[in-house]
């Protein structure tokens, strides 16, 4: 019998992390053969033996085992490698912000000279990295052009799809998601729809341009953290009123035009706390964008004056953070908010101590707390308990043994009050 589905051309997947391994393993499984770059030698080991080194990103395993047993994903840790097999090349290398929020390219503009040396003529390379509007034609566009001495839109082709994923579900947001695409030409546009069809059999959504595509996840990324902010400020002043927010928001969030997000003492993670700086240093340094990043920043230490209030003084007193990841049930520390107030707890001279499931006890000690265990007989002496990243196993938690503990801090307003205070303890939330 005669094999007449179509030869697809070989795809470089640039950064096998949570995300690109994903995406490698998930290509690799629609027909695609896969050459994944990465510069973790350990990483690049694993996914060659056929495992997954992200451990809680459900169904990665075994799309990971299944390509490697078809022999069709590979890894390697020299980017120039992988390109120079390729005709596809997806890059998702991380774009951060410093501590001054400055954008930090140091990685992708590796990557992207990487890119350059190893192109071959009528490729398309695509972006995934969430990106400022403009990068991708005038930034990494432009060094492809000159490391490789070919034309942009004429001798490679060059677009913008965004990652839209969120951690613990990337292989379901993959196909439930609309495909936001911008090409820096038609053909470009063209190029790369039919390879996601393909790729990922999922709807797609096509945008006249790449700064289009650009904007458009920058946007999302803004939308959530200005109305994160919004629930913030009204949680603070329902509580000069005696209102409870969380009543506020079911009432209001019933009229189908009101989407009211849930307040918390922090936003974290890869996306909301830094891709607003990507318009702020672009010119948007007025109104919502940046106001909302301050007061969304504001939350650590407006919880800890408020435990300070019910307890006076947090000096000598044992501290424990419920949660290190930025939110609950990911591994991920990443703009974590239990990283500014442990920060904040020591320069109080408060003995800091986590507790979360998804991390030894070295790598907590690494952030600068002493790790705790529930079962540890210690938590009788603990003074203040916070929740910051409300993981299952604090779902059916009891305070009963924590026998000297005057006051909790419900940072994601989760616990029931009265199943605390019927013990003697405080609580306080946020709202």
């Amino acid at each position: 019998m005669i094999d007449n589905s179509p030869i697809l051309p070989e795809v470089a997947v640039i950064g096998l992390g949570k995300i690109g391994l994903t995406l490698a393993a998930v290509f690799a499984n629609n027909g695609y053969k896969v050459y994944g770059a990465d510069k973790n030698k350990d990483v690049v080991n694993q996914v060659n033996a056929g495992k997954s080194h992200i451990t809680n990103e459900p169904g990665l395993n075994q799309l990971v085992l299944q390509a490697h047993d078809n022999q069709m994903l590979f890894a390697t840790d020299s980017n120039i490698e992988a390109v120079s097999k390729a005709k596809i090349i997806v890059v998702i290398v991380p774009v951060f912000v410093d501590e001054n929020h400055a954008i930090d390219y140091q990685f992708i503009d590796a990557a992207v000279q990487d890119i350059g040396k190893g192109i071959q003529k009528d490729s398309l390379v695509i972006f995934e990295t969430t990106l400022p509007p403009g990068d991708t034609k005038e930034r990494f566009g432009k060094e492809i052009e000159r490391q490789s001495g070919l034309g942009m839109g004429e001798d490679f082709y060059l677009a913008y799809s965004p990652e839209r994923v969120y951690s613990n579900r990337i292989i379901e947001d993959l196909k439930n998601y609309p495909k936001v695409i911008g090409g820096v030409n038609e053909k470009s546009l063209e190029l790369a729809s039919d390879f996601y069809k393909q790729a990922l059999n999922c709807e797609l959504m096509k945008v006249s341009s790449l700064e289009t595509a650009e904007f458009s996840k920058v946007a999302e990324c803004v939308y959530r953290d200005v109305n994160i902010a919004l629930a913030n400020e009204l949680a603070q002043f329902a509580e000069q009123k005696d209102i409870h927010i969380s009543e506020v928001i079911s009432a209001s969030n019933s009229q189908p035009y009101s989407h009211i997000h849930a307040p918390g003492i922090g936003v974290g993670g890869h996306c909301i706390p830094i891709y607003p700086y990507f318009f702020i240093n672009r010119g948007l340094n007025e109104g919502l964008t940046p106001l909302s990043r301050k007061i969304n920043d504001s939350m650590a230490d407006y919880a800890l004056s408020k435990i300070e209030n019910r307890i006076d003084t947090l000096r000598n007193k044992n501290v424990l953070i419920l949660g290190l990841s930025y939110r609950g049930n990911v591994k991920e520390p990443t703009q974590s908010t239990t990283l500014l107030l442990i920060d904040q707890l020591r320069d109080k001279q408060a003995n800091v101590f986590v507790n979360d499931p998804h991390f030894s006890n070295s790598e907590i000690i690494q952030f600068g707390a002493l790790p705790l265990s529930l079962n540890n007989k210690f938590i009788s002496e603990v003074d203040a308990i916070i929740l910051q990243a409300f993981h299952k196993e604090y779902e059916s938690l009891t305070f009963k043994d924590f026998k000297k503990c005057k006051l909790v801090f419900d940072g994601r307003n989760k616990w029931k009050e009265e199943e605390i205070t019927k013990l003697g303890i405080q609580y306080e939330g946020i709202g």
